[in-house]
């Protein structure tokens, strides 16, 4: 059963309207972070619409769209503050189109987008991955696309709320205009840079532990706190970096270290970890990565964008990924199974490591 906290509803949180030159933006394929963010745009006056499914576009008729944060915001949207939608059709209105479905769905969405969109509209991604930029870009040529990456998590609470339990900006990639001072309103931040693919794949790290804590089972605060685990994600992440360098590739790192130097820091015993890694650590009690939740829902997980491209670049290289391998073959059983979460342990899934290796001998 899902763990919810309660939503408290406050009075809407409204900047000045922003007149008839404000933009129209589409958020095709609104879940979580799509309706957050959208909510929040909507919130601050803009003409915004999200491209939902049925069943949020009851939850949000019925209940409206509230929007929460560990910081204790608390935004009501109402019904008459933003529009929803289900036919793509409404994607021909837009000047801006935020792309927030999972990274399965990116190429469908792109289709839609050349079929419906203006050849002027702008198209950023607020996706997981580090290649759906670059699959928006070649559905749509001509179209100013952006990569982009969301820091923080979203997730549903039911009855039409969302909350961010961690904290953290949107990065999109520069271009032409001011599209992240655009953007920027209360409760989001968007920022631009010229170099967003190092920026996603420090990102790209991070969410590799999105699929070990749907597996545990655990709230992303226990889990953390738990030498185990951590010591399971230093490795996962030493064998991924391993192979990013192996490519070239030199991601940014969200912490006051480097990259290469997390792995040490996850491996500290749990007091020393506690102190220095206290920023980690402020995130709800009850908070879990996305993945966490599809497995709870029995929807399709991201694992082949995240721990799937490591086992790729790692073929591709010659380099062994037994960690990255074993976390995406346990992960996609656990989909097939359609029975939730499997609440794993550490020592569970390095056996799995081992009933691996010695298969292929």
């Amino acid at each position: 059963m899902k763990q919810r906290t309660a939503c408290t509803r406050r009075k809407p949180l409204c900047d000045t309207a922003l007149g008839n030159n404000a933009p129209q933006i589409v958020v095709a394929g609104a879940g979580a972070v799509g309706c957050f963010v959208g909510g929040l745009l909507a919130a601050a006056g803009n003409s915004v619409t999200l491209l939902v499914r049925p069943r949020i576009a009851a939850e949000i008729h019925t209940h409206g769209l509230t929007l929460t944060d560990l910081d204790g915001m608390a935004v009501n949207v109402g019904t008459d503050t933003l529009t929803l939608a289900q036919d793509p059709a409404c994607l021909a209105k837009a000047d801006i189109i935020l792309v927030t479905v999972k990274s399965g769905d990116t190429e469908n969405v792109g289709k839609l987008i050349a079929t419906h969109a203006s050849r002027k509209a702008k198209v950023v991604s607020l996706q997981n991955g580090v290649s759906n930029g670059d699959v928006l870009r070649g559905l749509l040529p001509g179209l100013d696309v952006r990569a982009g990456m969301v820091a923080f998590n979203a997730v549903p609470m039911g009855q039409g709320c969302y909350h961010r339990a961690i904290e953290g900006d949107i990065v999109i990639e520069a271009g032409s205009g001011d599209l992240a001072q655009q953007l920027s309103v209360a409760g989001v931040r968007f920022t631009e840079s010229r170099d967003i693919a190092s920026v996603q794949w420090g990102k790209f790290l991070l969410n590799l532990n999105n699929a070990l804590n749907a597996l545990s089972g655990l709230p992303l605060q226990e889990q953390n706190r738990n030498r185990d685990w951590r010591q399971l994600m230093a490795d996962q992440w030493a064998e991924a970096l391993r192979v990013m360098h192996r490519r070239g590739i030199r991601p940014v790192s969200f912490a006051p270290v480097s990259v290469s130097l997390i792995p040490w820091v996850l491996r500290l015993p749990t007091p020393v970890f506690t102190r220095v890694a206290a920023k980690m650590l402020k995130i709800d009690p009850q908070a879990r990565t996305s993945m966490s939740y599809d497995l709870m829902e029995g929807r399709r997980t991201e694992i082949d964008a995240l721990q799937g491209e490591v086992v790729r670049m790692g073929a591709e290289l010659g380099l062994p990924t037994p960690i990255n391998e074993m976390v995406l073959d346990v992960v996609r059983t656990a989909e097939l199974a359609r029975e939730g979460m499997p609440n794993l342990t550490p020592k569970a899934l390095r056996q799995e490591i081992a009933l691996n290796a010695a298969a292929q001998t």
